[in-house]
């Protein structure tokens, strides 16, 4: 139907554009036209009036024949008058012929155009007739386009409506969610409480079998002691060995002393707790390392952080592949135990909380990130900075964070609520970060450590070292800080007197990096420090020297350094991809 009406519509217009042709070319030639017609008939007329008068001359020489000399005279008028009327004729004639071979030459040129006009109006028509078949190309083109944008908005509109439904099924699952975590934290107040309750009663009752065994050892003490038996001599060097063994005084012979230590043994043994039992292993000497126990690929590629558990028997290393890896330490060896992920970007920073039960890490993609470390699941991702977080450390609470960025801000971010809690423009990147309880110690590019007061979002007190300070670290007392710059300068600020008290350094040694970590041993009397040359350095802060230089485990420069708790074991990590465990064993 469409191509029928397409033909019809240029047929019409072909017929309408040769009727105007007509009209304006008629109009152009009508009156040359009618010249010419009127000049026919004038032909026409003077060849009839040739006639009539060839006629006349005839009648009259044979009237002349007749009657020469009487009509003589007259016929020499009429002769004159006749040869005037055939000069003025002929001139009529002549002008006539003229006009006519003028009026055949126009309609000869005009004919020429006429031509070249039909041979335009043929060109016109074939253009014409390609600009139709163009249009209908189009046109189809134009269809197809139409469907096509038919089926993409429909396609759109399914997948709006399928984005509203998930965002109503995100919604409601979110709110499921945040329901399911109060209830959770309801759950976890009230198993904590029945926790206490049971805690309480167990404490209760040991203490109730306590007194009872104790009242029942009194009794038998006494019994003892009022029955009268027969003290054989060795019994009696026997009882009074055992008894300044024990610093006792009694001296009573019986067989009933002798198990009175092993009791008392036993309820000092049910009495104590697991914390304290593991205490005296806590407390362990620091040894200085001398030998690389373990040297092994921690990450594909360069190895950022490096950080001990509390308890020791964990460590835990950041890389620029994007993952926080977590390795068991057993005998001198590192096992893997888990790979965190979630991160975009390369790992900066990592820290355990005071439990060992989370770990925060900073990252390259401008966030940082908590895990929980027995699942290995992503707990928070705290969004906020616009450039990279290269520091993150936790308040002793545990419930508070402090980040800093290269965006040259800190932020406090509360882990219940999930939100930035407090922003503070430094005026400069923050390169680490240390807490204390109400204080928090931050070292930046422009060669400052600031002192910031978390509750006035103020700088108490600034100290201007002499080169960028890469790395910050407390000693266990929390009175030193320890503080490593770009200098190659390793120093111990006193928090008391806010001022340097003790500066390392030693041939050879080079900070590597804007981001180097140093760290205190746990007992405060030994720094350590990796070098560009992948050395590790150790002072002894009591006597301010050298005290052992360990060149044998890297082949890059070290990036971090962390020394475990227990003070048995120190680790290490390069801008290769390996880690190094050194002990002294």
């Amino acid at each position: 139907m469409a191509g029928r009406r397409v033909e019809c519509l240029w047929k019409r217009h072909v017929v309408e554009q040769l009727k105007q042709r007509d009209r304006v070319q008629r109009q152009a030639f009508e009156e040359i036209i009618h010249q010419y017609n009127r000049l026919l008939e004038r032909s026409d007329l003077q060849a009839v009036f040739s006639e009539r008068l060839q006629t006349d001359k005839y009648e009259q020489q044979n009237r002349h024949d007749l009657s020469p000399g009487v009509e003589g005279g007259r016929c020499d008028s009429l002769q004159q008058e006749m040869a005037q009327m055939r000069i003025k004729h002929q001139e009529e004639l002549t002008e006539l012929h003229k006009k006519r071979g003028e009026l055949a030459q126009s309609v000869i040129e005009l004919n020429n155009q006429i031509q070249h006009k039909d041979k335009e109006i043929q060109s016109n028509e074939a253009k014409m007739l390609e600009y139709q078949q163009e249009m209908s190309h189009l046109e189809g083109e134009c269809l197809e386009l139409r469907n096509t944008l038919a089926d993409l908005e429909r396609a759109n509109q399914t997948l709006k409506d399928e984005y509203d439904a998930l965002q109503i099924t995100f919604n409601a699952l979110e709110e499921k969610l945040r329901k399911t975590t109060d209830d959770n934290q309801e759950l976890v107040t009230r198993w904590m409480a029945e926790k206490a309750q049971e805690a309480n009663k167990l404490n209760a009752e040991n203490e109730k079998d306590t007194r009872r065994r104790q009242a029942k050892l009194q009794k038998e003490l006494a019994d003892a002691a009022k029955e009268p038996l027969p003290i054989e001599p060795e019994d009696d060097i026997e009882v009074l060995s055992e008894d300044a063994a024990k610093g006792t005084g009694e001296t009573s012979p019986s067989r009933q002393p002798s198990r009175t230590p092993r009791r008392r043994r036993s309820v000092n043994s049910f009495g104590t707790s697991p914390e304290a039992a593991e205490a005296p292993s806590m407390s362990t000497e620091v040894r200085v390392p001398s030998t690389a126990l373990h040297i092994f690929d921690a990450h594909d590629g360069e190895v950022n952080a490096v950080r001990f558990s509390p308890g020791s028997r964990m460590l835990a290393t950041g890389g620029m592949d994007r993952r926080v890896k977590l390795w068991e330490v057993i005998s001198g060896h590192c096992e893997p135990k888990g790979t965190l992920t979630g991160s975009n970007a390369g790992i900066t920073s990592i820290e355990f909380d005071s439990a060992g039960s989370c770990l925060l890490a900073a990252s390259n993609d401008f966030a940082s990130r908590i895990w929980t470390v027995d699942d290995l699941r992503l707990r928070h991702t705290l969004t906020g900075h616009s450039g990279k977080v290269l520091s993150a450390r936790f308040l002793l609470d545990n419930a508070r964070i402090v980040s800093g960025s290269y965006d040259r801000t800190l932020k406090l971010w509360d882990l219940r609520s999930k939100v930035c809690m407090k922003t503070v423009f430094a005026g400069s990147s923050c390169n680490d970060i240390v807490c204390t309880e109400q204080c928090v110690m931050s070292g930046h590019f422009d060669k400052k450590v600031r002192f910031w007061d978390i509750r006035s979002e103020s700088i108490v007190r600034e100290l201007e070292l002499l080169g960028r300070v890469t790395s910050l670290d407390l000693n266990q007392d929390r009175t030193e800080l320890l503080a490593c710059s770009r200098d190659d300068l390793v120093k111990i600020i006193d928090l008391r007197s806010n001022a340097v008290r003790q500066t390392f350094s030693a041939q050879g040694f080079k900070c590597g990096s804007d981001f180097t970590r140093v760290t205190f041993s746990p007992d405060g009397s030994y720094v350590a420090a990796g070098s560009a040359d992948g050395a590790l350095y150790i002072w002894n802060v009591l006597t301010g020297k050298l005290d052992k230089t360990l060149d044998k485990g890297h082949s890059s420069a070290i990036n971090s350094v962390s020394w475990s708790p227990s003070g048995a074991y120190v680790a290490s990590v390069e801008k290769g991809s390996k880690a190094v465990l050194w002990s002294d064993m």
